[in-house]
């Protein structure tokens, strides 16, 4: 199971800031109980005060590390659910999407890969949280994409284009499960740096491959 104090130090080292939910819950869920952390981890420091001065012109190497720090969250959401049932996997996509996505600063284009109408498109926290975890009776036929017993998640690019605070990605991405069958999408990522220098995900688009019949 990845750390999750690692899985915390990923995502701010690639420019996503986490909420004090996430900081208090990925802190805690790794010392064993939520209230008893009282520290953050080193590299988590490291990445704040990496922070302090934001830069407001975004570079591929945030981009990618942003991509490659989505899949191990994708992962840990479904590790933490086979090791700790629904609570613990809805805490945890809870922190990922305070971290990576900017909910806090408006709607998020939100089009997930496995939806269908009247919720094709998730705009708000909560809609991409139901899609994520499912458990929510306003979205009755999300199941938890993020429950799936994902493995190991590929990103291949076939662009990455910036324009200063704004990134936008077009490739494919390959989800592995526990049982090794392989799932690839192609995805679409748009990316904007929040007031504090964060990197968001504002635009995220999935869908499987047209196979031309």
């Amino acid at each position: 199971m990845l750390n999750r104090n690692l899985l915390v130090a990923a995502l701010l080292g690639a420019g996503l800031a986490f909420s004090s939910l996430a900081h208090s819950y990925a802190a805690g869920a790794a010392a064993g109980a939520a209230a008893g952390a009282t520290a953050a981890t080193p590299a988590a420091q490291a990445a704040s005060a990496a922070r302090a001065t934001p830069a407001r012109t975004i570079t591929e190497a945030q981009v990618l590390a942003a991509q490659q720090a989505w899949g191990r969250a994708l992962v840990q959401i479904s590790s933490d659910f086979a090791s700790g049932g629904i609570a613990r996997a809805s805490a945890t996509a809870s922190a990922v999407l305070d971290a990576a996505y900017g909910y806090q600063m408006g709607p998020v284009l939100f089009k997930p890969t496995l939806t269908t109408a009247p919720h094709t498109f998730r705009t708000t926290r909560e809609g991409a949280l139901a899609y994520f975890v499912g458990n929510n009776p306003a979205f009755p036929n999300d199941r938890g994409f993020a429950l799936k017993g994902w493995t190991n998640v590929e990103v291949r690019n076939a662009a990455v284009l910036i324009h200063g605070d704004i990134a936008k990605t077009m490739g494919n991405v390959t989800l592995t499960n526990r049982d090794g069958t392989r799932t690839t999408v192609d995805k679409t990522w748009g990316y904007r740096l929040d007031p504090q220098g964060n990197l968001r995900i504002v635009l995220h688009h999935s869908s499987l491959p047209f196979t031309g019949s």
